[in-house]
């Protein structure tokens, strides 16, 4: 997600991934993560902040380099935001990726977790 507590990755993105864990397990999904570029120590304030509890594995990605591995980076600098990851959703089975949602800026429609239970 682009960033801990902004307002569409809090009240939409993270929080439809929380309201749908259930569906998710029951098809059989193992283990949800939000990654962002944030240090471990926002992603913890974030994680306590979203009460994800045990459902949601809050990744930090504090230099971006896996969002620049991955060439997902988005540069918000003009915003004041610094570089930041785009949103997508991405399943992974035995280390494979079999689906990959990349929104456009601003978007939140591919990679919501209702989305994502479609592709499962």
């Amino acid at each position: 997600m682009p960033g801990a507590f902004t307002p569409t990755c809090s009240a939409q993105h993270a929080l439809g991934f929380i309201q749908n864990a259930g569906d998710l397990e029951a098809e059989g999904v193992e283990a949800i993560a939000c990654l962002s570029v944030n240090d471990a120590f926002v992603m913890g304030a974030w994680a306590k902040d979203q009460n994800t509890g045990n459902t949601i594995d809050m990744l930090a990605n504090g230099s971006g380099e896996l969002t620049k591995a991955m060439c997902v980076e988005l540069n918000l600098s003009e915003r004041g935001l610094g570089v930041r990851g785009r949103r997508f959703a991405l399943v992974v089975e035995d280390g494979v990726v079999k689906h990959l949602a990349l929104q456009a800026d601003g978007e939140l429609t591919t990679s919501s977790a209702e989305e994502v239970s479609k592709a499962l």
